[in-house]
């Protein structure tokens, strides 16, 4: 059988992780057991949310262990099917560890029809962050013509798609990002009405300049950026709480100001986020996706960190914002 390297959590992080948080051990490859397929990992996905796996308690996915392997969206090649249902050379998509090869249950793996895309994007704009900002924009956001729209975290995975597709209501969206790179390409190449540099602007003197107030806000990142949006609310506005990066490494959260008597003001709205809760219609938010894409109507980006080894830093720049668009790591190439 083939080597086969594979991540593991080390240590339970203490505020930022590092790369003691990650052990790369060298494992025996696994045999399928009956219904299991054998198979290669040709992408692996990063993801904020995985930091919060890394720590002790409840949340609303399940904590790995110290010592437990690693896991997440992984675009792999079937080896061997034993009675999985699936024939060699396939290309799949699971949530598998961050390893070279892996077993899993044939009714666990999606066959992968990106329509020519490439298959990364089976983890990107038509995977699991794509739904996100399909079903987040469809069935909370819900921007309407003429609404300011602002979406945190803009730049990425999530929220670039989230405001291409507030744009197609009609919505003039306002998107917050952390470089004057990522800033032009909302702006410039996505059609964005404007964007803000959270890191060289303040962000609540920009959108009193560039917005009438902010009817939806599509929250990825929380902290002093959501506390400048949160002020300009807008009577009956609507927000979306997708993710929370900014504090995802804080030992404890923060306090601050008390905001709720905002919502008293404008009779907004807030509502959490879980894209799993849609599972039932994840071919729907797919199949308009890719024929976004395929009319030229939707647009994204990648940034590929070659090699298993380094899905550690891939993940840690999440962080300090690196990536534009979705982040993953090529494992290996298709054999097919």
């Amino acid at each position: 059988m083939p080597s086969n390297r594979r991540f593991h959590l080390a240590k339970r992080p203490e505020g930022v992780p590092d790369h003691d948080t990650f052990d790369l051990r060298e494992v025996d490859t696994p045999d399928p057991g009956p219904g299991e397929a054998l198979v290669r990992t040709l992408y692996l996905s990063v993801d904020p949310y995985m930091r919060d796996r890394m720590r002790a308690g409840e949340s609303y996915a399940d904590a790995w262990e110290v010592g437990d392997p690693l896991r997440g969206g992984v675009v792999a090649e079937v080896v061997d099917s034993n009675g999985a249902g699936l024939s060699e050379g396939q290309t799949v998509v699971g949530n598998l560890p961050w390893a070279e090869y892996a077993t899993a249950s044939g009714d666990s793996l999606t066959p992968v029809d990106t329509g020519g895309l490439p298959v990364s994007t089976a983890l990107g704009v038509l995977g699991m962050p794509g739904r996100t900002g399909y079903f987040g924009t469809r069935e909370v956001a819900q921007p309407k013509a003429d609404d300011w729209m602002v979406v945190s975290g803009a730049a990425g995975a999530v929220g670039s798609v989230v405001g291409q597709l507030g744009e197609l209501q009609g919505a003039n969206v306002v998107g917050i990002a952390g470089s004057d790179e990522k800033v032009e390409w909302l702006t410039e190449e996505l059609g964005f009405t404007a964007g803000i540099n959270y890191k060289t602007e303040d962000v609540g003197a920009r959108l009193d300049e560039v917005a009438d107030g902010v009817d939806v806000y599509f929250d990825n990142v929380g902290g002093p950026v959501t506390d400048a949006v949160w002020g300009r609310l807008n009577v009956d506005a609507r927000v979306a709480v997708c993710g929370q990066i900014a504090l995802y490494n804080d030992e404890e959260l923060p306090t601050g100001p008390r905001k709720l008597a905002k919502l008293i003001e404008t009779r907004a709205s807030v509502e959490g986020l879980l894209v799993q809760d849609f599972a039932p219609r994840f071919r729907e938010a797919t199949e308009h996706l890719a024929g976004l894409v395929a009319g030229g109507d939707l647009q994204y980006r990648e940034t590929v960190t070659d090699g298993l080894e380094h899905a550690p830093e891939a993940f840690l720049g999440l962080f300090e914002g690196e990536n534009i668009g979705k982040q993953v790591v090529k494992v290996a190439e298709s054999d097919a």
